[in-house]
């Protein structure tokens, strides 16, 4: 596995879509709460973000991306791992690279409990709760900080 960071101006339209795809991939496998039309409204906002988050990382397999972060300042804006390659640390390996750069927020959906098992293990914890997403969908975001330890 390798792990790139690719600037916004090397974000081409391929490896964009290829993102789109492990992001499909990765709610298919893990967002089971969300409705089939729910994905398709949110591709375009998927797709422009991946195209705008300040720093982006990918993990490639054979030559094929198959998981990725994105981050904004110190807050995880995304983090998706293609179902094929799940269980395997990639997620991890990403998180990792995330916790060096200062990250310390990530907002969670409060249906996806793998999701937010994963962050937990990382320390982070829940810090509050909406009810709807960003986009005013009913699916409550579980905000969530890194633990402070004394």
């Amino acid at each position: 596995m390798e792990i790139t960071q690719v600037k916004k101006e090397k974000r081409g339209t391929g490896l964009v879509e290829d993102l789109l795809a492990v992001w499909e991939s990765s709610v298919l496998a893990t967002h089971d709460f969300l409705k089939e039309d729910d994905v398709e409204y949110l591709r375009p906002f998927v797709e422009q973000g991946l195209q705008e988050v300040p720093l982006l990382f990918y993990a490639e397999e054979k030559g094929a991306p198959c998981a990725f972060l994105g981050m904004e300042g110190d807050s995880i804006e995304m983090l998706f791992v293609a179902a094929e390659a799940r269980g395997r640390g990639i997620g991890s390996a990403l998180m990792r690279q995330a916790l060096a750069l200062g990250a310390n927020r990530v907002d969670v959906n409060e249906q996806n409990p793998q999701a937010l098992g994963f962050y937990r293990r990382f320390g982070f914890e829940v810090e509050s709760r909406d009810a709807m997403d960003s986009l005013g969908l009913p699916y409550p975001i579980l905000h969530c900080a890194l633990s402070k330890q004394d």
